[in-house]
């Protein structure tokens, strides 16, 4: 049986469609699993043993060119037993469609009742995202509810070789961090600063854990090297050498290695966050305005730390200096502090 994914085009959504193919090998042992997604989704997928192979979406969000996805469903054609479509856009379901696949399954979304024949309703049973993709691999009268739906946690492989090629890479850049254990802080957040821990604070627990002897690595996208830069910049000047800003300069590969190397992650609610859960590396999860009863990490080594009650907030800018939201000013880092040495004690 051969089955083409739609994938999700966001980091942590990636991360969680991976329960998704584990449980499709356990409903179908023999099936071939194929992921339809952005190019740079192909490094994650490419550490998904259930994972087949990768197909290039060449359309980025936002675009519809629905000429391109029919060609691009035409060229699949006679090759898919089943399509699974992720997205809830309309435009996501048309690949399959196109694609003539018999077995078209999906939540319901945005008005796709003739691009799905196995259109699912009730999505709100399941109030994790993982268990909505979950879901997707049971028969229509066969899908468990939430309380049993099994979650098989995401997970990353990790080669020995290609790691060590990582850190040759970047020894010149941790060289004097020597034989500190790293922690790993991902500042950056796609959501908007609201999303942030502030950098105030990242510098502050950075200023604790180097004078008690660690090292830390910022890891993020271009776009988070400058809040990089103000962390470091934010210490007193003789700890800094024992900071470094990787934001920017790693591809998602060298991430996935760099991070999964580190003693512990400090993270915003991102996409980094759930690498970092799937690596197996304990991780201190600090949740504001989004909600971690959505999207938490799945690993058994993740902390999550949130001082408001109640679900997501749709704020992408707080009100506060630099954008960032209350609830995660409050979380002060003697917090984080505290809650980083309880998870690295066990």
């Amino acid at each position: 049986m051969n089955i083409l994914i739609i994938g999700p085009s966001w980091v942590g959504d990636m991360m969680m469609s991976h329960s998704l193919y584990q449980q499709l090998k356990i409903q179908y042992p023999n099936c071939n699993i194929d992921v339809m997604a952005l190019n740079w989704c192909k490094p994650l997928l490419a550490r998904m043993p259930e994972v087949r192979k990768a197909i290039e979406m060449p359309l980025g969000h936002g675009a519809f060119e629905l000429g391109t996805r029919y060609r691009l469903g035409k060229s699949l054609r006679e090759q898919y037993d089943m399509a699974i479509v992720l997205p809830n856009s309309l435009k996501s379901a048309f690949v399959p469609f196109f694609a003539k696949i018999a077995h078209r399954r999906g939540w319901k979304g945005e008005s796709r009742y003739i691009l799905l024949n196995d259109l699912r309703a009730n999505k709100k049973d399941y109030p994790m995202m993982v268990q909505r993709y979950v879901a997707l691999a049971f028969e229509k009268d066969a899908v468990p509810k939430a309380d049993d739906i099994p979650v098989l946690k995401p997970y990353l492989t990790v080669e020995p070789a290609q790691q060590a090629e990582t850190f040759k890479k970047f020894e010149k850049q941790t060289a004097l961090l020597g034989e500190r254990p790293i922690i790993g802080f991902c500042p950056g957040a796609e959501f908007g600063p609201a999303k942030r821990w502030p950098h105030y604070h990242y510098a502050k627990l950075a200023e604790m854990l180097i004078t008690q002897g660690y090292a830390v690595e910022l890891f993020g996208s271009a776009k988070d090297e400058p809040v990089g830069e103000e962390i470091r910049q934010a210490l007193p000047e003789e700890l800094r050498e024992f900071c470094v800003n990787l934001a920017g300069k790693t591809n998602l590969n060298e991430a996935v290695d760099l991070i999964a190397n580190c003693t512990a992650v400090v993270t915003n609610d991102s996409g980094l966050m759930h690498i970092a859960a799937a690596v197996n590396c304990p991780l201190i999860a600090l949740y504001g305005p989004t909600s971690p009863q959505y999207t938490p990490p799945l690993s058994d080594k993740a902390t999550i730390i949130r001082l408001i009650e109640g679900g997501l907030i749709k704020v992408r800018k707080g009100d506060k200096e630099g954008g960032y939201h209350q609830s995660l000013i409050d979380i002060t880092p003697e917090i984080a502090l505290e809650k980083l040495e309880a998870l690295l004690a066990k």
